[in-house]
């Protein structure tokens, strides 16, 4: 008996030393306070886009200290007044994109907002091993103010925030071209200099700091851009054809009259149209084709925080862009995803259309580093891939994140509408030729018929009675928000809303006369008419969409997230309809003028 349990005593023993080690380096490599390194450098960049957004590089250079350390994760962050402003974080080396999670602890310090880098496999930084990886995190253009006379406000976090002392921090603030006036005003003095240091950096500085400046030109514009369609059509002999549709939304306290875009590269012959197809020449044009800056006029100075959309459209060499892959019938598409911009998008799609009888293969292999989808019909399959938070960041992230798509087409395809056209004009010449030996009955005779001629006093009160009625929808709405606040008794409510659903009755019905005669009017007025109902129509769908999401989130039955991003593509959708409508208004008041 005293054996066995002498046996057991030795055999645990055993076990503890052998784990012990494991045990040990686990932890230690999860613990970055105990790891044993230095940071050397820093370079804190910060860079204007062209649309007010701001990016934010920090490049780390880090040093084991002689230990046999491994690192595991690193924490960054920054004054935690500019926490609400982050959109996006990411963390990468030459090589490698690092997870990164936003809005962490900086080791339970308060005033910080802090992002935390992990690494998918930990840095071997004994025997003094050295490691550069940066940071980058894109902040909205709500930092960035216009304060008259072409003269820009910044504010910005002087230097990161950091666990550990710097021995040297380097700070450039990147601000476009033609600037002047530059006065940077920080905790440790102030300078009018566009680069400044620090040496050392200690550890858990907190530093706002802002920046003055004027600029000549107008190398920035406040504007949004919700959203970016970009269209690829490939031809079958391999003739590509392109289109950049924008939705954007002003932030600037004056109108704009133009802004400037960045098309791909090698795109030519680049023209411009609204969302009615008008042609958007006045004051549209290359400002640097070898940079591919193409500015757009508007025909009208878009107002302050008004939406608009326009599409461009260009031209691209297929040589550029494909190149053929295992003799003549595979072919491979490379480029084409969102880089060499110098602003931020919200939403992003880049939608290939692949010549009729065109194949994709291995769709699983050939898309890298994106999330996609494929539809097919009879003929043709079409590629589309939808990116969020886009921005001049995408030129420095490591080129593993690339688009290649093969597909596989045979030139005898090139054949196939011609051949339909044969077949269809001798069925066509067939019938005819069968009618035309029939008995013909006697012609009668058409009446033409006379359209209704639409008077400008008859338009302006349209357009009067239509603005009138979203008045009125605006001042029921907010009603409806007093009410449930109890800013408003419930007694008056009711009178007011009997007295604004009254009015709004009274208009529908003037309206509705109104569109009838436009539609009867035919030509311009009719489409006009119909794409106003289009717009309505999405209107009220996703009015009743909206309800539908609220009454499901506050029964439980729709997670907070989820009920956000419904939340926000129903708001997109509406404002979209709602730019439609203010367009065809401006349509008809151009009309009457």
């Amino acid at each position: 008996m005293k054996k066995t349990t002498l046996f057991s005593i030795l055999a645990i023993a055993i076990v503890i030393l052998i784990l012990t080690p494991l045990y040990i380096k686990t932890v230690k490599a999860a613990d970055t306070d105990s790891a044993d390194y230095v940071i050397e450098r820093v370079d804190h960049t910060i860079k204007v886009m062209y649309n007010g957004y701001i990016l934010i590089n920090d490049t780390i250079r880090i040093v084991g200290n002689g230990g046999t350390d491994f690192l595991d994760r690193f924490l960054i962050g920054f004054p935690y007044e500019y926490g609400s402003y982050v959109l996006r974080g990411v963390a990468y080396n030459a090589s490698t994109l690092f997870n990164v999670t936003l809005n962490a602890s900086l080791e339970n310090r308060m005033g910080f907002y802090a992002a935390e880098i992990t690494f998918p496999k930990p840095l071997d930084i004994s025997n003094g091993r050295a490691h550069v990886f940066t940071v980058g995190f894109v902040f909205s253009n709500y930092l960035l103010k216009f304060v008259g006379a072409n003269r820009y406000l910044l504010d910005f976090p002087a230097y990161p925030s950091l666990t550990k002392t710097v021995a040297n921090c380097t700070v450039v603030i990147d601000l476009p071209k033609g600037t002047t006036g530059i006065m940077i005003a920080k905790d440790d003095g102030a300078t009018n200099a566009s680069t400044y240091t620090r040496a050392p950096l200690t550890e858990f500085t907190y530093s706002p700091a802002n920046v003055s400046f004027t600029l000549a030109i107008e190398r920035i514009q406040l504007f949004d851009i919700k959203e970016l369609k970009r269209e690829v059509r490939i031809g079958g002999v391999g003739e590509i054809e392109g289109s950049d549709s924008y939705y954007i939304s002003s932030k600037s306290i004056e109108d704009i009259s133009f802004i400037e875009i960045l098309l791909p590269q090698n795109a030519s012959n680049p023209s411009v149209q609204d969302q009615f197809g008008r042609k958007m020449e006045q004051g549209s044009g290359w400002v640097d084709e070898k940079a591919k800056r193409y500015r757009v006029g508007f025909t009208s100075p878009l107002k302050s925080y008004r939406s608009t959309m326009f599409t461009v459209k260009y031209y691209l060499p297929n040589q550029c862009y494909i190149n053929t892959q295992e003799g003549t019938s595979n072919f491979n598409i490379t480029g084409f995803l969102f880089s060499n911009i110098n602003y931020y998008i919200k939403q992003a799609s880049l939608t290939f259309i692949l010549p009729e009888g065109a194949r994709i293969l291995s769709p699983e292999k050939t898309l890298i580093g994106s999330v996609y989808s494929i539809t097919r019909n009879v003929f043709q399959e079409t590629v589309i891939i939808n990116r969020g938070d886009i921005s001049y960041l995408e030129n420095l992230l490591p080129s593993e994140n690339v688009l290649r798509i093969t597909y596989e087409y045979n030139p005898l395809w090139l054949s196939f509408r011609p051949t339909l056209w044969i077949w269809a004009l001798v069925v066509v010449g067939c019938t005819v030729a069968v009618i035309w030996k029939r008995p013909r009955a006697p012609a009668k005779v058409a009446v033409p018929s006379v359209a209704v001629r639409l008077r400008p006093e008859h338009i302006k009160s349209f357009i009067d009675a239509y603005e009138e009625k979203r008045k009125i929808v605006l001042e029921l709405e907010s009603l409806e928000a007093r009410v449930r606040k109890g800013k408003i008794p419930r007694r008056r409510y009711k009178v007011q809303r009997r007295t604004l659903e009254t009015r709004i009755n009274t208009l529908s019905r003037s309206l509705a006369e109104f569109k009838e005669k436009m539609h009867a009017a035919g030509g311009l007025y009719a489409d006009f008419m119909r794409q106003l109902e289009i717009a309505e129509t999405e209107i009220n769908e996703v009015e009743a969409n909206i309800k539908s999401i609220e009454a499901r989130h506050s029964r439980g039955e729709l997670s907070l997230e989820a009920y956000r991003k419904l939340l926000s593509d129903y708001q997109r959708r509406k404002e979209r309809a709602g730019t439609t409508i203010d367009g065809i208004l401006l349509r008809l008041r151009e009309e009457i003028r």
